[in-house]
């Protein structure tokens, strides 16, 4: 493959540590698979407003405009949640979103079988799980206007976030969701909250449309929000395909985090529309947080952020057979009873971040010989 470079955004809290451990993984594919990968770091977040004033910068937004794809750790701390809004680290995540035009989020919960029982629900309701939720990202209460906080005349606060979407937002977020379904079980859930608000009823009319239009062997059915929050939890299998809004999505994507055990076993892929020379721009990100409380201790699960590489492989460069790899790697180490804090089981080996990232490459180069050899 042609040289390919990847921007790396550590950002905050964990976001160091698991990044570091990821620059690891990149390696070994340059030295083991022939990959010619190049990176760069550049600052998000608090750090990012530690050292500019601003948890966006300019020369990583240019870095990000001129790089392959993007890696990015966590952003997020309590030393900075008395800033003004436009300046918490969290507006440079949404920010880089935006200026990307990331508007797909692509989240898989996949229960790994060595896992099934770190579950907080029973052994059969998740064993065997593999949905992806699919979450718009750059409409919806984030981004809507109006938005703030004004005193009324009588000193009363009143609080405005708006709920916006267009027909066209809504298109394109349900061709991503349809074009994965093809890849799978043909089966999509659309969910809303169309019974009270017209946003979201609007919402589910324009992806039946696209269904109906461009995608007929997709069977579509549609689900309110709260009741898919209580499936997820009640019979998460039901599920293939979800696609959903901003802030629905949120929520809904953590919640099946926790159905796999950890919210540091999860990745993510951002994705963009193609640009004229078929460039998609991409943001990998894991689905955990900063976790402050447990920064610098080298006991933060990487694995969430490594997978979030392997997606990387699979939709940014088409190597799906690296991709392969690597998640058989991740499988491998879990099945050897290796674990992370957050995963930490009877019986199991507990281990640090380090160690993690040392096991899982460890596992590669394993299974990089049974190829050869095969």
């Amino acid at each position: 493959m042609s040289a390919k470079h990847i921007l790396l955004l550590p950002g905050d809290g964990i976001g160091q540590e698991v990044v570091k451990e990821a620059e690891k993984v990149i390696a070994w594919f340059n030295q083991n698979r022939g990959t010619q990968f190049t990176t760069s770091k550049a600052y998000i977040g608090g750090t990012a407003y530690d050292k500019t004033g601003t948890p966006l910068p300019q020369e990583t937004l240019d870095a990000a405009h001129k790089a392959d794809a993007v890696l990015l750790g966590a952003v997020g701390g309590t030393q900075w949640e008395s800033l003004d809004y436009s300046l918490r680290p969290e507006r440079g995540l949404l920010g880089i979103r935006k200026a990307l035009g990331l508007f797909a989020n692509i989240r898989p919960a996949m229960c790994f079988d060595a896992l099934a029982d770190a579950s907080s629900l029973k052994r059969d309701i998740i064993a065997g799980l593999d949905i992806v939720i699919v979450r718009e990202l750059t409409g919806d209460v984030y981004f809507g206007t109006p938005r703030g906080v004004e005193t009324l005349p009588d000193g009363t606060r009143k609080g405005i976030n708006t709920m916006v979407y267009t027909s066209p937002e809504v298109h394109r977020i349900a061709r991503i969701a349809f074009e994965l379904a093809e890849k799978r079980n043909k089966k999509v859930c659309s969910v809303d909250k169309a019974n009270v608000l017209e946003c979201t009823e609007m919402w589910r009319e324009e992806v039946k449309k696209i269904r109906d239009a461009e995608y007929p062997d997709i069977a579509l059915s549609n689900m309110y929000v709260d009741n898919a929050a209580m499936q997820l939890v009640r019979n998460p299998k039901q599920f293939d395909v979800m696609v959903t809004g901003n802030i629905f999505g949120d929520i809904l994507s953590d919640c099946a985090a926790m159905l796999t055990g950890s919210l540091g076993m999860l990745p993510s892929a951002s994705l963009g529309a193609k640009d004229k020379n078929g460039k998609i721009p991409a943001l990998y990100e894991p689905v955990h947080g900063s976790a402050p409380d447990i920064a610098g201790k080298n006991i933060a699960n990487p694995i969430a952020t490594i997978l979030s590489f392997a997606m990387m492989l699979r939709y940014s460069f088409d190597l799906n057979k690296d991709a392969e790899s690597l998640e058989k790697a991740v499988t491998g180490v879990l099945a050897q009873g290796l674990r992370t804090a957050d995963i930490m089981q009877e019986g199991a080996q507990k281990v640090s971040t380090t160690a993690m990232g040392d096991a899982i490459l460890k596992t590669l180069s394993d299974l990089n010989k049974q190829q050869k050899v095969a």
